[in-house]
């Protein structure tokens, strides 16, 4: 998608108040859960205009200080802005997707978004529900990983399907918004993540090793006469490696409010231009 353009040092993907924010992403909602899945543009502070019935908006957190100096202040800040609410019971089925054929099908050599940039930035709003968000990247060899953070996933992990070698593997990361005792200001976060500092985990012997024992157990499960291959045995699946190239995809699951997604080359230190800034309703 934008691996044949010169990109700027600053390439925004998703803007929430862009006049058709979601022109290149799909979008997915459980189509069971009628009233309780779906993403729908609305203005951050007011909660409106509300979603088409039977569609029923979450109750969302409050944030407010409970110090002894502070008792009375009120600190739930937000937006004076159309953000985008994206709900659903079941995370893994509601879901904005860029590009809308993720590029990580079987044989699919498609670049998909093909973004060099080694920094991706996410601006969010806490909605207290679990949420996940994960990132196809592709090292100099082509080989690709999948990255995906989640506020429910408890400590690093690697899942690999040695069944399947030409599968991608999955680097599971935690995830958390600062916790309510910290008093934060507001409900809304900037995510920052480094694609070259992550990387190097997908060939972690320590990961590697608790890939193939989970494999090994899905196996006996399966099969109790199944032979158990050594942790440290190598996988016939391609890992990602060496030095980062590029972003294939991107896909942000419920449950979430979503400002904007950009991807940058120096960080969380590099200025940004001043739309993307975050405005509060005071």
């Amino acid at each position: 998608m934008f691996s044949s353009f010169v990109q700027p040092s600053t390439l925004s993907l998703f803007s929430s108040t862009s006049s058709n924010s979601l022109s290149l992403f799909s979008l997915s909602v459980d189509q069971a859960l009628p009233s309780d899945s779906f993403i729908h543009l609305l203005h951050d502070r007011l909660s409106s205009p509300l979603p088409d019935i039977p569609r029923t908006l979450l109750h969302l957190p409050i944030i407010q200080d409970r110090g002894d100096e502070m008792d009375s202040r009120h600190l739930d800040i937000e937006l004076e802005q159309t953000i985008l609410h994206i709900q659903s019971p079941t995370i893994r089925t509601t879901y904005i997707q860029c590009p809308a054929i993720t590029p990580i099908g079987i044989g699919d050599r498609s670049p998909g978004l093909g973004i060099k940039h080694p920094w991706m930035h996410l601006q969010v709003r806490n909605l207290g529900k679990e949420w996940s968000f994960e990132v196809g990247i592709v090292d100099h060899a082509g080989r690709t990983g999948i990255i995906r953070l989640s506020t429910f996933q408890k400590k690093p992990d690697l899942r690999v399907n040695h069944a399947k070698p030409e599968s991608h593997p999955i680097l599971l990361l935690p995830l958390s918004f600062p916790s309510r005792s910290t008093h934060p200001l507001t409900p809304w976060s900037t995510i920052n993540i480094n694609f070259p500092s992550l990387l190097p985990y997908f060939s972690s012997p320590t990961l590697r090793s608790l890939s193939l024992d989970n494999q090994n157990d899905m196996e006996e499960g399966r099969n109790s006469r199944a032979t158990v291959s050594h942790p440290n045995a190598s996988s016939s699946v391609a890992l990602p490696s060496g030095t980062y190239s590029y972003v294939s995809y991107i896909r942000v699951y419920a449950n979430c409010r979503l400002r904007r997604i950009w991807f940058s080359e120096g960080g969380p230190s590099q200025k940004v231009p001043w739309e993307f800034e975050l405005y509060s309703a005071d």
